[in-house]
């Protein structure tokens, strides 16, 4: 795949000197500006992803997410309150995963 560039970034002294001053061994600035992109896009996607489930919510009150968790990572468990005392699980999925298959 070909790489492409992205704008370059004007920033405050002191924010470039922080930012030095955290890179790790052998880390350049340019790999660490590539970890925050990747980072930020991922929360974005994510948080995308929590808003339209609340917004789903609110159509479907009883339908519900829960984290199981499996060693560091987990999964996540799609289900529906049927009652007082009973759920059906509907899906289940690595919490990386973007969505239900």
């Amino acid at each position: 795949m070909k790489s492409a560039t992205i704008p370059a970034l004007r920033v405050e002294p002191e924010l470039r000197e922080a930012v030095e001053d955290v890179l790790g061994e052998n880390e350049t600035l340019s790999s660490f500006m590539e970890s925050a992109l990747r980072a930020g896009v991922g929360r974005r996607r994510h948080q995308r992803e929590f808003i339209a489930r609340g917004l789903a919510a609110r159509e479907d009150p009883f339908l519900r997410e829960s984290l199981v968790s499996f060693g560091s990572l987990g999964y996540v468990v799609l289900f529906e309150v049927d009652d007082e005392t009973t759920a059906s699980m509907l899906a289940i999925r690595h919490q990386l995963e973007e969505d239900y298959q």
